[in-house]
């Protein structure tokens, strides 16, 4: 037996979806009705799982539920069935713990996301920007699901130095 390789809570979730339109496009409502009530089941099941195992892991002490909620897979898993113990915020600062960035806001309402880059001597390349926003993007996709897009701001510059200017000392001329 051949073993499977990992996925990701966001790979799994992107097959379900192009599994569910592929049987759309056939047309065949009984089918895709069908495909949807079996998803529909197996959340359910999958989200009593999970359920029980918050509920065991609780039990056992704050470090299980902790190793629990740091998982990229199992917080997926429990952010998709609405299980995730931890608010929003705390969800996003814990996908961009180890990340160059800092969180600058989040918008509940819209679901935008605004970061600013800590990386030092970033240039400001769009293409930079673009893959400095595709790593939050991927980061945020298992932790905070509420997300549904990303702001990157510049890295912020050093406070401007203040110079300051003086009269030179005098020279006293002792003659």
């Amino acid at each position: 037996m051949t073993a499977r390789p990992a996925r990701t809570a966001e790979q799994a979730g992107r097959q379900v979806e192009e599994i569910l339109d592929r049987l759309a496009a056939t047309g065949d409502r009984a089918v895709c009705g069908a495909a949807e009530e079996l998803v529909r089941a197996l959340m359910d099941f999958y989200g009593a799982g999970l359920a029980r195992v918050l509920a065991l892991a609780g039990q056992t002490g704050p470090q299980a539920l902790e190793r629990l909620l740091g998982d990229e897979l199992v917080a997926g898993m429990l952010v998709l069935h609405g299980l995730h113990p931890e608010p929003v915020e705390a969800r996003i600062d814990r996908a961009l713990l180890r990340l160059p960035v800092e969180l600058v806001g989040f918008d509940a309402g819209s679901g935008l996301l605004r970061v600013r880059s800590t990386a030092e001597g970033g240039c400001g390349c769009p293409s930079t920007d673009a893959a400095a926003r595709t790593s939050v993007e991927d980061a945020l996709a298992c932790f905070a699901a509420e997300v549904t897009a990303v702001e990157l701001e510049p890295a912020a510059k050093g406070a401007p130095v203040l110079l300051q200017i003086a009269p030179r000392p005098s020279t006293v001329n002792a003659s």
